[in-house]
């Protein structure tokens, strides 16, 4: 019997890579992630919102010298999927209140997005337009990609590589996990909002992730037609 994709040791061999840590993650990950030309997978095990910087020129606004702006890295995406940029976010967790927030502030993107949970997911991985491989330790959030200010950012480490058969190797197993394949054996099923294996051909919207947050404990407004019955 063939041992399942997701145990190996592959052998040893000389590659080039780059070691990355902290902020060292945003100028080299998330630059990366929004100039994208063709595809950038994700794979995480908390998924939240983290702003970015933005340089962007803007009508009728006058630049001052020194000042940085900022912008949801959401925003940055969708103009990729506006490009045809093929987006994928496999995640443990729900994503972040603030991540869903502006996802539903973004609806083109959210149509776009395409977003998988599975409980095991915990291999932090980023792949850009399939030339650039992320492996290391980061979660997609602020501090863990380097997007939080000095002594806000976790300590976190890893590699950027192009390294041809690493990439292809980590690609397959992202495939793998991403269409369900250990889903047949799996023995977190209870725990799993819905099997990877049932949506592998299209999985269906999922409101919950992009719906606007309510303030916790908050009461529903009342129906319009019985306020008027009161008056």
């Amino acid at each position: 019997m063939s041992r399942p994709v997701v145990d190996f040791v592959a052998p040893r061999r000389a590659i080039g890579l780059e070691l990355i840590g902290g902020r060292g993650h945003y100028e080299r990950v998330i630059a990366a992630v929004i100039a994208a030309e063709t595809s950038v997978w994700i794979a995480t095990a908390n998924l939240k919102e983290l702003m970015i910087e933005d340089g962007r020129a803007r009508p009728g606004v006058r630049r001052r010298v020194g000042a940085v702006g900022y912008r949801s890295v959401l925003a940055a995406l969708a103009e990729r999927a506006a490009r045809g940029v093929e987006l994928r976010i496999l995640s443990a967790d729900r994503p972040s209140r603030p991540f869903r927030a502006e996802l539903a502030r973004q609806p083109a993107l959210a149509r776009a997005l395409l977003l998988r949970r599975c409980p095991r997911v915990h291999l932090k991985v980023v792949i850009v337009d399939g030339a650039l491989l992320y492996l290391g330790s980061a979660n997609w959030t602020g501090a863990g990609l380097g997007a939080r200010g000095s002594g806000r950012r976790n300590f976190e480490l890893g590699i950027a590589t192009d390294d041809g058969p690493l990439l292809d190797q980590v690609q397959a197993l992202y495939e793998h996990l991403w269409t369900g394949g250990e889903c047949a054996t799996c023995r977190l099923k209870t725990e799993c909002p819905l099997p990877l294996s049932e949506v592998a051909a299209g999985p269906p919207p999922e409101p919950a992730l992009v719906a606007p947050p309510t303030r916790k404990g908050a009461k529903p407004r009342k129906k319009a037609a019985r306020r008027k019955a009161t008056r």
